[in-house]
């Protein structure tokens, strides 16, 4: 149990600090320029997205940090290994989605739409989940707030058709 505990701080701190090490390049680095719509690698860091359609793309490895994506379309887009901090993704459509192995401490999913969306050893620490609809989500070896993981529990349904677990089993809930 303890080497678990050790490899699960171990992991958040190497997440914690390469999301402070992008945040702190781009503060260095300045905002004049905004980032438009590009597929893979760009650094939407404190970007206005909303109501962007993203849909289908491939952002594996993008940081989406601090931005604002209230309403944007990410069904079916791929955002692995994404840094998401602070990141707001409220009403936004994240259907079918890869989040896999993001980082996402302080995120907003209020009233997001995770259906069937792949957040399988991602690290969302701090952030909400209100109102946020998850069926068939795969959550599998996720770190998430044991609060969320409770308010979580009580809707969780469906069974994820890439992976084949159920929403509930990959939250743990009993």
């Amino acid at each position: 149990m303890r080497d678990e505990v050790r490899q699960i701080a171990s992991k958040a701190a190497v997440w914690a600090a390469t999301s402070i090490l992008i945040v702190s390049l781009a503060i260095v680095g300045g905002f004049s320029e905004r980032a438009l719509a590009q597929d893979q690698a760009v650094n939407y860091t404190l970007t206005d997205l909303q109501f962007r359609d993203f849909s289908g793309k491939n952002l594996a490895g993008t940081s989406f940090a601090g931005a604002e994506m209230r309403g944007a379309n990410f069904e079916n887009a791929n955002l692995q290994a994404s840094i998401l901090t602070k990141g707001s993704f409220t009403n936004a459509n994240l259907k079918n989605a890869n989040l896999t192995e993001v980082l996402g401490d302080r995120v907003s999913f209020k009233g997001a739409d995770l259906t069937n969306a792949l957040l399988i050893d991602a690290i969302i620490t701090s952030s909400s989940f209100e109102d946020a609809t998850i069926t068939g989500t795969d959550f599998s070896e996720a770190i998430i707030d044991r609060y969320w993981i409770s308010q979580l529990c009580d809707r969780a349904d469906g069974v994820n058709p890439v992976t084949g677990v159920s929403t509930r089993d990959s939250l743990g809930c009993r």
